[in-house]
């Protein structure tokens, strides 16, 4: 089952609002880049594919009403509005990545009227809708292929249809291999919970035996033999392989490394950086100590304690067993086969 992340209606974009997720299901309204970069910065809409496409949109929303008089004018602002949503969260390569392929759209079409630049603005964030559900399906075809029948998975964070287009990554892998996977374990993934919220929630929809777990519980089944594989999505990928992914991630790595339990991590061409040598170069985002501080915006510490609270760590590629992307399976990654598979 696929869910509408995001799906425009006539002179908008509307997105399911995730903080509010398995409470209620609330789509919110989006009429301009302003309630985009709010989207994205205040986690409405979160995972790296769907950060991606709402930015396309939010570009359009944000010159459809340009009235600039030529295209170097026209683009001046279009690149203002992208430079904009881009200061919005800064580790997703997605969000980068869909926003230059709308400023390479407009370049594309810089000798027709402006009016149809604005209409072939709003077809490509289609496009770039369109293809990432495409591609996750895929990814989650490609994927099968390594999953035994009757094996156990676990996964962190949400790489599901909420975190994509639709259909997702990490999850899209499970849905595809529907009657081969057990049970997936679901990491709650502290410290906004996205694996108890979001992927549970997923799961629960889809009919797929899934148990919840805390974060620290993964070495514990591992040792006990109760987990075939470690299925993840990313951020943005390195041209050596280095992974940025949620909190958490490179501790999965390192578990699974040693109790020789396989990691894949599944990703669309869209979040591999070949313009970054390794992960020492990826930006890692901060996120309010509040979030680490708070549970339903109550406090579940003392007010005055510190805290630290990095969205994302990055895990060695020599830690991944293989990369799942929509291109094929990536087993052994080496930059020459990362490069293949990172192509635009």
């Amino acid at each position: 089952m696929r869910y509408d992340t995001i799906r425009w209606k006539t002179g908008k974009a509307e997105l399911i609002d995730q903080r509010l997720l398995p409470a209620k299901t609330v789509y919110v309204a989006c009429k301009s880049a302003e309630d985009i970069y709010e989207a994205i910065k205040k986690m409405k809409i979160r995972g790296a594919p769907a950060i991606g496409v709402a930015a396309s949109y939010g570009v359009y929303l944000g010159v459809r009403t340009s009235r600039a008089k030529d295209f170097k004018s026209f683009n001046k602002e279009l690149k203002k509005v992208s430079k904009y949503i881009a200061g919005s969260r800064p580790t997703a390569r997605n969000l980068f990545w869909a926003l230059e392929r709308m400023e390479r759209a407009a370049g594309r079409n810089k000798d027709k009227p402006l009016k149809e630049v604005k209409a072939l603005l709003l077809k490509e964030a289609h496009a770039i809708l369109a293809e990432d559900v495409e591609m996750c399906r895929q990814i989650g075809e490609n994927g099968k292929k390594l999953l035994r029948r009757k094996m156990n998975v676990l996964t962190h964070c949400n790489a599901g249809s909420l975190a994509t287009g639709g259909y997702g990554t990490a999850l899209g892998v499970i849905f595809s291999s529907r009657g081969k996977v057990r049970r997936v374990y679901v990491d709650e993934t502290r410290p906004l919970l996205q694996g108890a919220r979001l992927t549970a929630w997923e799961l629960r929809r889809q009919r797929i035996p899934a148990t919840l777990i805390c974060d620290n519980m993964a070495a514990s089944l591992m040792a006990k033999g109760k987990i075939g594989c470690v299925v993840v999505g990313a951020d943005r990928i390195a041209a050596n392989g280095d992974t940025a992914n949620k909190i958490g991630t490179y501790s999965l790595a390192v578990l699974a490394d040693y109790h020789k339990v396989p990691f894949y991590v599944a990703a669309p061409h869209s979040t591999f950086d070949l313009s970054l040598a390794d992960g020492s170069s990826i930006p890692i985002e901060e996120r309010s100590l509040e979030e680490v501080k708070k549970i339903n915006g109550r406090y579940i510490t003392p007010k005055d304690i510190e805290a630290f609270n990095p969205a994302f760590d990055v895990t060695p590629a020599k830690l991944i067993t293989a990369f799942i992307t929509e291109r094929g399976i990536i087993v052994k990654p080496n930059r020459k086969k990362i490069k293949r598979a990172g192509k635009a």
